[in-house]
């Protein structure tokens, strides 16, 4: 009997939360089933390596060249080119956002671009990425 107040206000603010969620939980909603959903979840880091290692394996299993950059001024060395790779899961307003890319040693940037069930790539040249951002 002692705890049935406490379970009261509990269901309360469950009953309240679950009001609340179709505000907030929409554009996530059209992550649930998604093989990428588990990504969208990492800490932003984590998701940066995870989108490495999906360019690294994508390229080796082209028949790519890659090694790992000699150097942190890039990711990758692939067939030759420095590359730096991001990664963006589809943002509420329906982009990708590409974020920190800095004027490092590098050939190219892969963007690798994931919505809940689709896969979208940019391979830019650092000369794009520097007049976009002047």
């Amino acid at each position: 009997m002692k705890n049935l107040p406490l379970d009261l206000d509990v269901r309360e603010i469950v009953s309240i939360a679950e009001d609340l969620r179709g505000g907030y939980s929409s554009f996530n909603l059209d992550w649930v089933g998604s093989p990428f959903a588990w990504i969208k979840d990492l800490p932003s880091r984590t998701r940066g390596k995870v989108g490495e290692q999906l360019i690294e394996r994508w390229c080796t299993a082209q028949n790519f060249d890659v090694r790992s950059s000699p150097d942190s001024e890039a990711d990758r060395v692939i067939s030759g080119l420095r590359v730096e790779i991001k990664l963006s899961t589809l943002w509420q307003t329906g982009k990708y956002k590409f974020q920190q890319l800095r004027d490092q040693d590098y050939d190219v940037v892969i963007c690798l671009g994931l919505s809940p069930s689709n896969v979208h790539c940019w391979v830019l040249s650092k000369e794009v990425r520097t007049y976009a951002n002047s």
